[in-house]
């Protein structure tokens, strides 16, 4: 029997940096949802002919905002299977026509942002005993980090790219890689 799909709470999805009543207790990466959506034949042929007169095209209003919902619900459930609880500067549209050879287009919509773990801000209060406690475990950590960031850059582990979305001229989105421990590319 398949697992039914966990998604993250809507009341716990944000732009801002912040959410009353709430801190930040860990961070789980960029997470996204992506669709891609076309009219069928007959609301492609109402929508053409209604951009002859010019205005608002209500044909591709509904497609977008269906295809905004469904790639927005994307996103919460894979910042669900990541481990948050929660969503924090999320972009929830990055709409645009994909140009196809027939008579309609294409939509495609990706949001994203960043998954995080909310905690209650009563939780946050209890945590600097606990920080008390772990304190000497983490001077004995930070020590052989010390030590790392000493040594030549070159000599250093490679980190694991990250990689950002960019827009494209040509509508889809293109991928930019990002390393801190490497010099950019030109």
């Amino acid at each position: 029997m398949a697992q039914p799909v966990r998604s993250v709470d809507r009341r716990f999805t944000t732009t801002a940096f912040e959410i009353p009543g709430y801190f930040v207790a860990q961070a789980h990466g960029v997470v996204r949802g992506i669709t891609v959506r076309n009219p069928n034949a007959g609301k492609a042929f109402v929508g053409a002919w209604a951009s002859l007169a010019g205005g608002e095209s209500s044909t591709y209003i509904e497609m977008a905002e269906k295809a905004r919902e469904r790639a927005f619900l994307r996103m919460l459930e894979h910042a669900a299977a990541a481990g948050g609880n929660g969503m924090m500067f999320c972009s929830p549209s990055l709409v645009s026509s994909l140009p196809d050879k027939r008579l309609f287009r294409m939509t495609e919509v990706m949001a994203y942002g960043t998954a995080v773990t909310l905690v209650p801000l009563q939780q946050q209060q209890q945590q600097p005993i606990m920080q008390q406690q772990q304190q000497p475990i983490m001077q004995q950590q930070q020590q052989p980090i010390m030590q790392q960031q000493q040594q030549p850059i070159m000599q250093q582990p490679l980190q694991q790219p990250m990689y950002s979305p960019v827009s494209s001229p040509y509508g889809q989105p293109q991928h930019q890689q990002f390393s801190p421990a490497l010099p950019p590319k030109n």
